[in-house]
């Protein structure tokens, strides 16, 4: 019955919410220092914008294109926002917009602030696009957004952050760039433009200390049984990792608490399949001016034989609830298909 499970948290993190996380974590103990940007983690953010998106095609900076990337499609409708960089170490090139959020700034804020000081751009964002992480302390937000007004920066307005910005509708590859590592996130973009292949997903405004992830651990059967594992103490609810600090935790990624969790929690075979993000939350300025983060991530187990039950918990921290009720199952299901990927 309903009654065994986190009904309203679960309804909440399926639909890209969020949900409290509470003072008491699953496996090893909680890193006693919050959170802050700048001296234990770096947050960068990164967005993706499409010309088709502009109400009114923007003008062009440059005339004739002799200073910017020639463009082989004069189409208000095409191109991808690009910038010229301004920092000595790649100056000249090219990149999407992109830069470090700032202690006691949203995630949203800072993306539009990057873009804004960038491009000249203003912006809003429709969802994420992929979560990128080196390990606790880097953590890319990649955003798909649409253009809401303002002017492309010209190379008369060149500043420590930017050169120039410009519309590109070529292929990005050939253009001199700062790092390839934008391309699979343009590939992304454009597929997620084409047809959506989770919902939009964008940060919840809900205080975290730490950096934690809440974990929605689903097996499902090839008969169609779906189970899904919460923490027993106090209330069933969906189990809450925190990340730890040590350089051997860093190296390891967000994963590694996951694992460190199933290790405990189940046999150790077999291993769990990728994250998926289902939703975040992130408010500026949290407990004690922490900036921490709570990851809600979807992973299975995969079953070891057709028809097979999931395997028993060796800890009494964990149990697995059998869900019943249809259209849960098939929300759950459904979502397993469909989530932000999480690039390590």
């Amino acid at each position: 019955p309903m009654g065994e499970a986190p009904a309203a948290e679960l309804d909440a993190v399926l639909g890209g919410g969020g949900w409290d996380v509470g003072v008491s974590f699953e496996g090893p103990p909680p890193p006693t220092d919050p959170v802050r940007l700048g001296r234990n983690a770096c947050y960068v953010v990164l967005a993706v914008l499409f010309n088709e998106e502009v109400r009114q095609p923007p003008r062009d900076p440059h005339p004739g294109g002799t200073r910017c990337p020639p463009n082989p499609s004069p189409s208000p409708q095409d191109g991808v926002l690009l910038v010229q960089e301004a920092k000595p170490e790649c100056r000249g090139k090219w990149y999407l917009p992109a830069g470090r959020m700032e202690p006691g700034e949203s995630i949203v804020a800072a993306m539009r602030r990057e873009v804004k000081e960038e491009t000249g751009l203003e912006c809003e964002p429709l969802t994420l696009l992929a979560l990128e992480e080196r390990g606790p302390a880097w953590i890319r937000f990649a955003f798909l957004a649409r253009p809401t007004g303002g002017t492309l920066k010209t190379l008369e307005e060149a500043d420590a952050e930017s050169l120039q910005a410009s519309w590109w509708a070529g292929d990005p590859s050939a253009l001199p760039l700062r790092a390839p590592d934008i391309l699979p996130l343009l590939d992304l973009a454009a597929r997620y433009r084409r047809s959506p292949p989770h919902p939009p997903t964008l940060p919840q405004e809900l205080p975290c200390a730490l950096l934690c992830l809440r974990l929605l651990v689903a097996f499902a059967n090839d008969a169609g049984d779906l189970w899904v594992l919460l923490g027993t103490a106090g209330t069933p609810h969906l189990p809450v990792v925190a990340c730890g600090m040590s350089p051997a935790e860093l190296r390891g990624g967000l994963r590694l608490p996951v694992l460190q969790l199933l290790r405990d929690c189940l046999p150790p075979d077999p291993r769990p399949g990728p994250l998926g993000l289902l939703g975040l939350q992130h408010r500026a300025g949290g407990p004690g001016g922490a900036d921490g983060v709570c990851f809600n991530m979807l992973l299975s187990i995969p079953p070891r034989s057709p028809g097979a039950a999931p395997p028993e918990p060796r800890s009494p921290a964990c149990r697995w609830w059998h869900v019943e009720e249809e259209s849960l199952r098939g929300r759950i299901l459904q979502r397993l298909r469909a989530t932000v990927p999480v690039r390590s």
